[in-house]
């Protein structure tokens, strides 16, 4: 029975159940270990146990929270890096036979660590070495395997062509595949749409061992995929994407605006007017506390926004849109500066301009706090007395603790409809806001402000449902139960957040392809059940 007609007969009966079988015995991780040895020869130099003397070092190197690097944390009975698909298949049937849970890794930048993290005994599928890159210039494709992170990708692509682009996410070490999963936006959102928009093909392995494309998944697993979230469909160990024509050169510039230079007027226009622009242009804005000599306040803090802008054409038509458009944040000729694109993703890494993008193929150069996030979507501004009351929830922490994080939709997000992917923000949203806190010291305290500042966003941001995007993961908003079945009403409270009325269709995809639930975590989507 194809997949569209078992979709069908789900949705007239609704009545499956499913069971996961979670027990484990004590042997197991060593009969998961001979297993993986009958069923491929050459895996064993690739499998880390507790034993294993780089095993610490090889968990800890792609843990991008390191609120989930602590001593208690519970850690995999094996982590497996594969290299090859038969790696893939073999780790899913070993891990099925002797009933450990699977999470599956590529750049480790789960929110809550859900892909190196388990309350259950486990094992981690590390794809972090299955990074082929295939450029098909005749066509303006790729092929690109799930272990890549954005900055290779964006070093493989600049390099192979100055004239095409793909508008991934925003960090050089955040993993392709995690970002795919979820939809994935970037510094060319406004312009083209969601990452996950341009995926046209996919490699998968299925519970089952299969390794499935485009064709012979069929169109609704591979909708699913691409912003359904990660580790609930298969393992998808390459993607195939449409590469995108950007200008040789594009401009780009960074600013820094306080209370003091009229911040609050400045950011309360700056939400209707970035929205707007052509959709060439994208302004981002991120705001922290820090302490200030200018400052009115008896103890130096201030608020500081970093506005920072990419336009894809010459430095002279972003200068005249920014007269036009937005005059009042002062961008002035010595702030712009003309940049080939590969530059530019350098610079919105966190870079410093002009520096060699070699960089970006180094994945652990960037810096990895213990933080907590939240996340919201919005459709009107936030008002003047909104702002100020933000600014002083943000004054309760030592400065630059916490970091505020505005992403503008518009362009063509408005044209795309809701339901062509998973990711359902598409027209009508003003803009993504993001708040994250550093747990390093004072953690109780800090996550009880971040629900504290969560909390107060309430009146000014989405409702019915309160939504959120699902790469940035937040299990506040809900989960699955640890053992057993997790009914269709239980998983709503989350699923709708993140996706709105996608989520049913998603569930029903689930059912027919993983029904017994293999691939599973805290917030996968759940094969459906009463």
């Amino acid at each position: 029975m194809k997949i569209s007609a078992k979709i069908s007969f789900i949705c007239v009966l609704l009545l499956l159940t499913f069971s996961w079988a979670s027990s484990t015995d004590d042997d197991s991780p060593k009969k998961f270990l001979q297993c993986l040895n009958r069923h491929s020869s050459d895996i064993s130099q690739l499998v880390y146990t507790r034993k294993s003397t780089n095993y610490t070092d090889t968990l800890l190197y792609s843990i991008n929270n390191l609120r989930f690097a602590k001593p208690t944390t519970p850690k995999p009975q094996v982590i497996v890096k594969a290299v090859t698909e038969l790696h893939v298949q073999t780790v899913i049937y070993c891990s099925k036979k002797h009933k450990l849970d699977m999470r599956i890794r590529s750049g480790g930048h789960s929110f809550e660590g859900l892909s190196y993290v388990s309350p259950l005994p486990f094992v981690i599928l590390d794809l972090v070495n299955m990074k082929t890159f295939s450029f098909d210039a005749k066509r303006k494709t790729a092929w690109i395997g799930s272990g890549l992170t954005n900055g290779e990708l964006y070093y493989n692509i600049g390099k192979a062509s100055d004239t095409l682009g793909f508008p991934s996410g925003l960090f050089a070490n955040v993993g392709v595949a995690g970002l795919l999963s979820g939809g994935g936006y970037g510094m060319m959102m406004r312009k083209f749409g969601l990452a996950a928009d341009h995926v046209i093909d996919a490699r998968l392995i299925d519970a089952n061992g299969r390794i499935l494309e485009r064709k012979s998944m069929g169109e609704d697993w591979f909708w699913a995929i691409r912003g359904g979230g990660g580790g609930s469909f298969g393992v998808v160990v390459s993607w195939k994407v449409r590469l995108l024509p950007v200008p040789k050169k594009v401009t780009v510039f960074k600013v820094f605006r306080t209370v003091e230079q009229n911040l609050t007027s400045i950011f309360h226009q700056y939400q209707s007017v970035a929205v707007k622009l052509p959709k060439e242009f994208v302004i981002k804005a991120d705001g922290q506390c820090i302490l200030s000599n200018a400052s009115s306040r008896a103890d130096k803090k201030t608020m500081i926004f970093l506005f920072e802008a990419l336009y894809l054409g010459p430095v002279d038509k972003m200068s005249t849109i920014m007269q036009e458009q937005f005059p009042e944040l002062g961008v002035v000729k010595a702030d712009y500066f003309e940049v080939s694109w590969l530059e530019a993703m350098v610079y919105f890494s966190g870079f410093e301009l002009f520096t060699p993008p070699e960089i970006m193929l180094n994945i652990t150069v960037l810096p990895r706090p213990a933080f907590k996030s939240t996340n919201d979507y919005a459709q009107v501004p936030i008002p003047v007395e909104g702002l100020e009351g933000l600014w002083e929830m943000m004054y309760q922490l030592p400065p630059t603790k916490a970091t505020l994080q505005f992403t503008p939709y518009g362009g063509r997000m408005d044209e795309i409809s809701e339901s062509a992917l998973p990711f359902p923000y598409r027209a009508g949203t003003l803009f993504k806001f993001n708040r994250f806190v550093e747990t390093d010291t004072d953690e109780a305290e800090r996550i009880e402000w971040i629900k504290n500042l969560t909390k107060y966003m309430t009146p000014y941001v989405s409702k019915n449902p309160r939504s959120s995007y699902v790469n940035y993961v937040d299990l506040w908003l809900g989960t699955n139960n640890l053992k057993g079945t997790t009914s269709y009403r239980k998983a709503s409270r989350w699923g709708k957040r993140y996706f709105k009325n996608n989520f049913d269709r998603l569930v029903i995809i689930k059912s027919v392809v993983d029904p017994e639930n293999f691939f599973r975590h805290e917030q996968s989507i759940p094969p459906f059940s009463y």
